[in-house]
C-alpha cells in the first residue's frame, strides 16, 4: 500500500537533486516555526514529517503527515515574502532536498508541464484538506479518530495476517493531535475498537484488523488513494 504519486516529486528532483545538498535531521527536529519566512521549499525523500501548530493554551495540533517521495509546498506559491502558517517537525528521522524558493518558483514558470503538475498537486491538496474537514464535522470525534485510522491505512498500510499494519510509531497523544480530541477520549474509543476487535496496537503500531468496521461506521466514500490520505 506504500505507493505515491511521483509526478511533481519526480520532475523537481531530476532537475534539483544534482545542484542541491542533501539535509538529515533526526526525529522531533524542528523544520521551520510559525511565522517563519518561506526561503526554501522540500523534496521529503525519507522520513515522515508532521505539519501542524500550537494553540495559545498549548493544545498541539497535527493538520497532516508528509512521508517519503513528496514535496513539501507549505506555503502559498508566487506569493511576495511568503511565510509558514504552521510549523513542522520530524516524526522519524529524514532524508530531505532543500531548494531554494525563488529557484523552484522560477522552475514552475518556464516549465508548462511543471505548472500542470503544480496546478494538480495543489487542487488534490485542496480536496484533500476539505474531505478531512468533512469527516470530522459530520462524524464528531469517534467518527473522526475512525476516519483517521482509514487515513492511515492508506498513507502507511502494510498487508499482514492480522490486517493492516500501520508502520508508522504513534502514541495515543499524537493520535489524538490529530483527530483534534483529548488524549482521554481517544483512548476510550480505541479501547472500544480493541475490546470488539477491530484494531490491536503494538510497540506504538496499530494494526487494523476489520477496517470494513471503520468504514461502514463513517459512510467512507471510498476515496481514491490521491484522495484517502493524511498527507
Amino acid at each position: 500500500m506504500n505507493r505515491h504519486k511521483l509526478s511533481l516529486y519526480s520532475l523537481l528532483f531530476q532537475h534539483f537533486f544534482e545542484h542541491e545538498t542533501i539535509q538529515k535531521i533526526k526525529a522531533n527536529t524542528v523544520l521551520f516555526q510559525e511565522k517563519d519566512p518561506v526561503n526554501h521549499i522540500f523534496l521529503l525523500l525519507k522520513g515522515s514529517i508532521a505539519l501542524g501548530r500550537i494553540h495559545m493554551r498549548g493544545k498541539e495540533f497535527i493538520l497532516k503527515i508528509i512521508n517519503g517521495h513528496e514535496p513539501l509546498l507549505e506555503y502559498r506559491v508566487f506569493n511576495q515574502n511568503p511565510h509558514y502558517h504552521y510549523s513542522g517537525k520530524a516524526i522519524t528521522d529524514c532524508e530531505l532536498l532543500m531548494i531554494n524558493r525563488e529557484q523552484f518558483e522560477n522552475f514552475v514558470q518556464q516549465n508548462p508541464s511543471v505548472m500542470v503538475e503544480l496546478t494538480e498537486y495543489l487542487s488534490t491538496s485542496y480536496i484533500k484538506a476539505q474531505m478531512k474537514c468533512q469527516d470530522l464535522i459530520m462524524n464528531g470525534k469517534k467518527g473522526g479518530l475512525y476516519s483517521i485510522l482509514i487515513r492511515l491505512c492508506s498513507s502507511y498500510g502494510v498487508a499482514t495476517d492480522e490486517g493492516i499494519l500501520i508502520d508508522l510509531p504513534l502514541t495515543h497523544q499524537e493520535l489524538a493531535n490529530l483527530t483534534y480530541g483529548t488524549r482521554e477520549v481517544i483512548q476510550r474509543a480505541l479501547k472500544e475498537l480493541r475490546e470488539k476487535g477491530v484494531i490491536s496496537y503494538d510497540q506504538q503500531k496499530f494494526t487494523v484488523k476489520d477496517i470494513n468496521y471503520l468504514k461502514e461506521d463513517v459512510d467512507c466514500q471510498n476515496c481514491a488513494y490521491e484522495i484517502c490520505g493524511l498527507n
